[in-house]
């Protein structure tokens, strides 16, 4: 039993650690740069000098390059659901919240609970989601300029400014697009697994694309695993009288993978033989227009995860 584990409050600038070693705390703030990474290193050689346990919220990006840097030191590394450390520390009766609390829980929380262990993905997985979300983030910026320009048409300089704007995004997202086709063609196993993705009815290049950068299927141990990570699992929630009733997604998951998912179950519905056969089964039980969709998310991941663990191309006269 490892009995030394390192819980870590992230920021964007700065991130708070709490070493619990036999049963003593010990805590310290650091940058969270390279350089503070370094510091890191130099006051767990100090005060642990033995691998560790560590382990950090999900937090949007600002704990990647940390926990990289964690797991090439050779220690375990565990980045877990928020909400399980939220519900850790109202198990614990925990009133106040502060980074230093915070991280004290996080560390307890590792200590009790073990997390499963978190395995980078490989570089050329990383470098595909780094340039995916960038995508993405230019792709929501348009959509803004987009909307505003609609409301510009009495102001003709503003809507020359925005559409000077609108001009240089699309220029820098097909661009993006571009580095994102030569990447997969480089790379034999991503293009390979690109051409199975749409293999399958409903799921097109940037769905296939999206796929690719957030699920590595060796790390899930089944379809439920995967389907679970993006939060596409029903949500049941009968107590006393409350029996029946909607059933919604948990949503406790991963939001890119579950928002990708979206359309191309919207397509599936309607072309996919599977799927359309497994929606037309819940419309006749009655079941209501958002929950099958939230079905065929689920059932269209679960094919991706079948296509992609087989290694064979999609087979319409599959029967599961």
């Amino acid at each position: 039993m490892n009995l030394v584990t390192l819980g870590i409050d992230i920021a964007k600038a700065s991130f708070q650690v709490a070493l619990l070693r036999h049963g003593k705390l010990r805590h310290h703030t650091f940058p969270n740069t390279d350089a503070g990474f370094a510091q890191l290193q130099t006051w767990l050689a100090k005060h642990s000098g033995e691998p560790l346990h560590a382990c950090m919220e999900a937090t949007a990006a600002y704990g990647d390059q940390l926990a990289l840097f964690l797991h090439q030191a050779g220690h375990a590394v565990s980045i877990v659901n928020p909400l399980r450390i939220k519900g850790y520390a109202q198990s614990q009766l925990q009133r106040n919240k502060t980074d230093k609390l915070d991280a004290t829980v996080i560390a307890r929380f590792c200590l009790t609970q073990k997390p499963e262990i978190w395995t980078p993905s490989a570089p050329e997985i990383r470098h595909l989601q780094a340039l995916m979300r960038r995508l993405q983030a230019l792709a929501e910026m348009r959509q803004q300029e987009s909307n505003r320009l609609e409301q510009a048409e009495q102001q003709p300089v503003i809507g020359e400014s925005l559409k000077k704007i609108i001009a240089t995004l699309d220029a820098e997202m097909a661009r993006l697009r571009q580095l994102i086709k030569d990447h997969i063609d480089r790379h034999p196993h991503l293009k390979r697994d690109h051409e199975l993705l749409l293999s399958i009815p409903g799921i097109g290049e940037t769905t296939a694309t999206w796929l690719l950068s957030e699920v590595q299927v060796q790390t899930y141990g089944s379809a439920r695993q995967l389907a679970a990570h993006a939060g596409l699992t029903p949500r049941h929630h009968e107590s006393g009288r409350r029996v029946g009733g909607r059933t919604p997604l948990s949503k406790t998951g991963n939001a890119r993978l579950r928002r990708a998912m979206y359309l191309p179950a919207v397509v599936a519905k309607r072309y996919n033989p599977l799927i359309k056969a497994f929606c037309e089964r819940l419309s006749q039980r009655g079941k209501r227009p958002m929950e099958i969709i939230g079905a065929a998310m689920r059932k269209l991941l679960h094919i991706v995860y079948g296509v992609l663990k087989s290694g064979k191309a999609f087979d319409p006269s599959f029967v599961s």
